[in-house]
């Protein structure tokens, strides 16, 4: 029952993770670990500031996983090992690894909430998950403002200027702000990584202003494949000329040129400006992720 702590995971246990993985997801309709978590499953990840802790059943197969990322960490407790207390034990290691723990839970589902509660966690942050569908109607049609020229990234050539332009932006967010090399390499490296879907808005002197980076999502046995709005950012000294929304709509007529006719993306619950301009353009909110804390 006690989870035990490892740097990094082995090959064999990094497939029962996954498995443990597959099971949560199909038992409560949300996946248990965001992006940046998965990622550091792969045997070429940092182990830098990472911890993983496990709890292994009876029959050796993994019941329960957690990852802690500093101060962050996601958990998920297989189907058929649910109620026995594995869940808690877990948040218990995570707060050996932290002192100020950040839970993460996928989907608001009211396990995750029992469990908060029981270890005196409140909601900290709600992150939207919200999606625009054909059902919402045409696109608004792109007008670029005078001066401003969309484009795709060129990796090599526009990775200072987005880092700068990204990290300005997201100065106040724990994720998305203070992006290196590194963050922006390995993203780079995934299957899904398409410059073409990556649009830059700069100036005539070639200043990146804002960008829309997008994602596409392939169908699976159930859903048809989804487009994201992965990560949008505007430059702060380029506020109050409309950007987000030419950026955001940049972004969407992509997706949809692409055969895409239902978006998500990720937006903070208290986002209130950026909330509004996405339902303007006809997203409604369709799922929430809960980051609990003490």
């Amino acid at each position: 029952m006690d989870p035990q702590e490892h740097p990094r995971l082995d090959a064999a246990t990094v497939s029962a993770v996954q498995d443990l993985l597959r099971a949560a997801t199909a038992a409560d309709g949300a996946e248990p670990l965001s992006e940046q978590f998965l990622m550091h499953l792969r045997p070429d990840a940092p182990a830098d500031g990472v911890a993983h802790l496990v709890v292994s059943g009876d029959d050796g197969a993994v019941a329960g996983y957690a990852q802690v990322d500093g101060t962050y960490a996601e958990l998920a407790v297989h189907p058929g090992a649910r109620r026995r207390g594995i869940g808690g034990a877990l948040v218990a290691a995570v707060e050996k690894v932290t002192a100020d723990p950040h839970v993460w839970a996928h989907g608001d589902l009211d396990a995750a909430k029992g469990l908060a509660a029981g270890r005196g966690y409140s909601r900290d942050r709600v992150l939207w998950q919200m999606r625009r569908t054909g059902a919402a109607g045409p696109l608004p049609a792109l007008t670029v403002p005078d001066g401003v020229t969309i484009r795709a990234f060129e990796p090599g050539r526009d990775d200072d200027e987005f880092l700068r332009v990204n990290n300005a932006a997201f100065d106040w967010h724990p994720e998305q702000g203070g992006w290196t090399g590194a963050e922006l390499a390995a993203r780079e490296a995934e299957d899904w990584f398409d410059p073409a879907g990556f649009l830059l808005a700069v100036d005539g002197g070639g200043t990146l202003l804002g960008y829309h980076w997008t994602k596409v999502h392939p169908a699976t046995g159930d859903e048809r494949a989804l487009g994201e709005v992965y990560v949008l950012g505007v430059d702060p000294a380029a506020h109050g000329r409309g950007l987000g929304t030419v950026l955001t709509l940049a972004g969407l007529h992509h997706l949809h040129d692409r055969g895409l006719d239902t978006v998500l993306l990720y937006v903070e619950a208290d986002n209130a400006p950026a909330v509004a301009v996405y339902e303007r353009l006809g997203f409604a909110v369709h799922a929430a992720d809960v980051n609990y804390a003490r």
